[in-house]
């Protein structure tokens, strides 16, 4: 079953350029841009017009993505169920977070025995891309870290774990001096840390956006930042005084260089098994699903580790 012009068509709609879809799709512009008018002649009305730059649907357009969407995702069920018949598949997920890499770090090996022939292809992204992806259907599942799950159906979010998100000090901080209590107030973090490198995640990240949260609402903006999606890097740059982060409770560690301080009010974070709202889970995707989850509720009875 070949479905290869159907994603020509949805490359098209989704980049809204011929140039651009032509480079996603390893094609040359010509070629694509002759497939297209053969198929609009064949068909006998446009699927695109060029309005301000962009190729945008006509309404016979709409029509032909939406089917082709269907005709794909019944080839991707299809050739998912044989595969699943014999325990054999391919199944993609997505992560976020040192969290997730560290959690299927810890499963995969366990699971491979018990299904040799399963191949899992592991996707290392922000939120937003793995967003899209979950919602394009272009991955299967994703564990990530999430501040709400309002972008997906109540069916396809299962909560793994309420995480504390915590901020991290240099130990031979001024400040760690004075108060060597383990909790500040945000009203404290402002006053106290105003003038100091404040190290965040790259926008889009969940730790990003409670930090944004919190500057916003002290009305305050760091003068002089550093981002990064590292969280090994960032908290290793803090243990040798460059600056100061928030930092989730799983990735806590070095204590001896770091200081970390519970925000009064706390604040949490969410990590979340998010499926894509078509898949249909065979037995090598059910058992993979309670690794998962078993591996968070291990985590939950041992507690926040080190």
């Amino acid at each position: 079953m070949d479905t290869k012009y159907l994603n020509y068509v949805l490359t098209i709609a989704r980049k809204k350029n011929m140039t651009k879809a032509a480079e996603e799709l390893y094609v040359s512009q010509s070629s694509l841009s002759q497939y297209l008018s053969r198929l609009e002649q064949e068909i006998g009305v446009p699927l695109f017009i060029r309005a301000k730059g962009e190729l945008l649907l006509t309404p016979a357009g709409e029509l032909y993505v939406e089917a082709a969407r269907k005709v794909i995702q019944i080839q991707k069920d299809l050739y998912h169920n044989i595969r699943g018949l014999n325990h054999k598949g391919h199944i993609t997920i997505g992560v976020t977070s040192q969290f997730g890499l560290r959690m299927l770090t810890e499963i995969i090996p366990v699971y491979k025995k018990e299904f040799p022939q399963v191949t899992i292809e592991i996707t290392e992204s922000n939120v937003p891309t793995l967003t899209r992806m979950i919602l394009e259907e272009g991955i299967d599942c994703a564990v990530m870290a999430l501040n709400c799950a309002d972008a997906f159906a109540g069916e396809q979010v299962s909560l793994l774990r309420k995480e504390e998100v915590l901020f991290a000090v240099p130990a031979a901080h001024g400040y760690c001096l004075r108060n060597r209590t383990g909790n500040l107030t945000r009203e404290e973090l402002v006053r106290e840390f105003k003038d100091e490198n404040f190290m965040l995640s790259k926008k889009g990240s969940t730790l990003r956006e409670l930090a944004d949260r919190i500057f916003a609402s002290a009305g305050f903006q760091p003068s002089t930042m550093c981002e990064t999606n590292s969280i090994i890097a960032t908290r290793a740059m803090v243990a040798k005084g460059i600056g100061v982060t928030f930092i989730a409770r799983s990735c806590v560690s070095d204590r001896e260089n770091v200081a970390y301080y519970s925000l009064n009010p706390r604040m949490y974070r969410y990590n979340a098994l998010v499926r894509r709202k078509n898949l249909i889970q065979n037995e090598p995707e059910r058992a993979l699903f309670r690794y998962i989850r078993g591996y968070f509720e291990r985590q939950d009875e041992d507690g926040p580790g080190d």
